[in-house]
């Protein structure tokens, strides 16, 4: 795949959310995106994906990107046999258009969001790489929460997970992109 940041949306709104970093991410900063997910067993579907949807290099590149990480329990989620028939070759573009709804360009932390959140009055709709729009919003306790164009709602719960080439944000459901 060509490299991701030629497909964003021009103006596209990098996001984070206001939340504790998960203490496994300790060395974060050293380590990009690809590696820091590598280095945490919660993740090892995620990095299968992204290994099967030939992405590694891309989100192991300079960035900045802000990923929205699904968790192995994320994925698990899914409907039985979903994630291995996307693991499979045949279905590499559909894999590929999935991670990269979890994927915006640039990176904002955990502040920052939540600022754009209450400066659209509640929320924030936010362009993803693959082109398909999430939007973000935010609880009085302070909960953030990531709507996907299918209609899913996934709960972020860890932030600000400091990378090389940009955040992670841990989430506990997959983005599916229509």
């Amino acid at each position: 795949m060509a490299n991701i940041k030629s497909l964003f949306v021009a103006g596209a709104t990098a996001v984070a959310i206001t939340f504790s970093s998960a203490a496994a991410f300790a060395d974060g900063h050293s380590k990009n995106i690809v590696e820091t997910a590598v280095g945490n067993n919660d993740f090892a579907t995620l990095v299968a994906a992204v290994k099967a949807a030939g992405l590694v290099d891309t989100l192991a590149s300079d960035g900045p990107f802000t990923v929205f990480a699904p968790t192995n329990e994320a994925f698990a989620k899914l409907p039985a046999g979903t994630v291995e028939t996307l693991l499979k070759p045949e279905n590499k573009a559909t894999l590929q258009k999935i991670l990269t709804a979890h994927v915006v360009a640039g990176n904002v932390d955990a502040a920052t969001l939540v600022g754009l959140i209450k400066k659209g009055h509640g929320y924030k709709n936010i362009s993803t790489a693959s082109g398909d729009t999430i939007t973000a919003r935010v609880t009085k306790g302070g909960h953030v929460y990531i709507f996907d164009e299918s209609g899913g709602v996934s709960n972020v719960i860890a932030a600000d997970v400091k990378t090389s080439n940009g955040v992670i944000h841990v989430i506990d459901k997959v983005l599916l992109p229509k």
